[in-house]
């Protein structure tokens, strides 16, 4: 599985961002696409996921500012971000795991397929 991270950029704080992800699809419907990010000298953070049913997951850090959706047709999946704050700055990356427990994937991003990152700035 390939995944191909866009849209980062540096942005003000209270700014806003759309990160898309092109994927070339998972062998199974029972599948949890997954956005991460991290930030220098920090962990790898799982911030929302979302099931192909659209079914949708959040860290309480991003919960209410960010929103995760995908296109199923075209294969992509989209992480739109608003209000954000310079804490957010990190790489983001998207991923894949097979299953359907979104939650475990996030809090363990122990996923075999991931983009190259795409790095968002908030100053």
């Amino acid at each position: 599985v390939q995944l191909v991270e866009s849209g980062g950029g540096s942005v003000q704080a209270g700014g806003s961002l759309r990160l898309s992800c092109a994927h070339s699809g998972y062998p199974s419907s029972r599948h949890c696409m997954g956005w991460f990010r991290q930030a220098p000298g920090k962990a790898r953070e799982g911030i929302a996921g979302i099931r192909r049913n659209g079914d949708a997951y959040y860290a309480d850090s991003v919960k209410g500012r960010f929103t995760i959706s995908r296109d199923n047709a075209k294969n992509i999946i989209y992480l739109q971000m608003k209000s954000l704050k310079p804490e957010d700055t990190a790489t983001y990356y998207c991923g894949v795991r097979g299953g359907t427990y979104c939650v475990d994937y996030l809090r363990r991003g122990d996923g075999s397929y991931w983009g190259q990152g795409t790095q968002v700035t908030v100053s």
